[in-house]
Protein backbone atom coordinates (compact mmCIF):
# COMPACT_ATOMS: atom_id res chain seq x y z
CA UNK A 1 0.00 0.00 0.00
CA UNK A 2 1.49 3.54 -0.92
CA UNK A 3 -0.12 5.21 2.20
CA UNK A 4 1.78 5.07 5.11
CA UNK A 5 0.81 5.58 8.66
CA UNK A 6 3.42 7.04 10.66
CA UNK A 7 1.66 6.55 13.90
CA UNK A 8 4.70 5.13 16.19
CA UNK A 9 6.54 8.01 15.38
CA UNK A 10 4.13 10.33 17.12
CA UNK A 11 3.86 8.16 19.85
CA UNK A 12 7.68 7.99 20.34
CA UNK A 13 8.03 11.69 20.03
CA UNK A 14 4.72 12.39 22.85
CA UNK A 15 6.14 9.28 24.66
CA UNK A 16 2.62 7.72 25.29
CA UNK A 17 2.13 4.22 25.47
CA UNK A 18 -0.40 3.19 22.67
CA UNK A 19 -2.88 2.10 25.19
CA UNK A 20 -3.03 5.72 26.49
CA UNK A 21 -3.46 6.63 22.92
CA UNK A 22 -6.74 4.83 22.53
CA UNK A 23 -8.14 5.61 25.53
CA UNK A 24 -7.92 9.03 24.78
CA UNK A 25 -9.05 8.65 21.36
CA UNK A 26 -12.19 6.54 22.51
CA UNK A 27 -11.33 3.58 20.37
CA UNK A 28 -9.94 -0.14 20.91
CA UNK A 29 -6.34 -0.83 21.15
CA UNK A 30 -7.42 -3.43 18.60
CA UNK A 31 -8.80 -1.01 15.71
CA UNK A 32 -5.58 1.50 16.95
CA UNK A 33 -2.92 -1.64 16.04
CA UNK A 34 -4.77 -1.97 13.18
CA UNK A 35 -4.25 1.37 11.76
CA UNK A 36 -0.83 1.86 13.05
CA UNK A 37 0.43 -1.31 11.17
CA UNK A 38 -1.26 -0.10 8.06
CA UNK A 39 -3.75 -2.93 7.18
CA UNK A 40 -6.64 -0.17 8.00
CA UNK A 41 -8.84 0.30 4.39
CA UNK A 42 -10.43 3.74 5.87
CA UNK A 43 -10.08 5.85 8.38
CA UNK A 44 -13.29 8.18 9.77
CA UNK A 45 -12.30 12.20 10.04
CA UNK A 46 -13.71 11.81 13.79
CA UNK A 47 -10.95 9.41 13.83
CA UNK A 48 -8.30 11.34 12.87
CA UNK A 49 -9.29 14.66 14.18
CA UNK A 50 -9.35 12.57 17.42
CA UNK A 51 -5.57 11.47 16.88
CA UNK A 52 -4.18 14.65 16.00
CA UNK A 53 -5.75 16.49 18.74
CA UNK A 54 -4.29 14.17 21.30
CA UNK A 55 -1.01 14.17 19.71
CA UNK A 56 -1.15 17.66 18.73
CA UNK A 57 -0.11 17.10 15.46
CA UNK A 58 -1.65 17.32 11.95
CA UNK A 59 -3.03 14.45 9.75
CA UNK A 60 -0.09 14.52 7.49
CA UNK A 61 2.54 13.94 10.66
CA UNK A 62 0.33 10.69 10.67
CA UNK A 63 -0.30 9.73 6.93
CA UNK A 64 2.40 9.97 3.95
CA UNK A 65 1.85 8.84 0.50
CA UNK A 66 4.84 6.91 -1.16
CA UNK A 67 4.90 5.58 -4.69
CA UNK A 68 4.77 1.60 -4.63
CA UNK A 69 6.46 -0.48 -7.30
CA UNK A 70 2.93 -1.03 -9.33
CA UNK A 71 2.64 2.82 -9.44
CA UNK A 72 6.09 2.93 -11.01
CA UNK A 73 5.49 0.43 -13.54
CA UNK A 74 2.42 2.34 -14.41
CA UNK A 75 -0.58 -0.39 -13.13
Amino acid sequence: MAIIVDIDVMLARRKMPVGALAERVGITPANLAVLKNGRAKAVRFSTLDALCAVLDCQPGDLLRWEPDERDDEGV
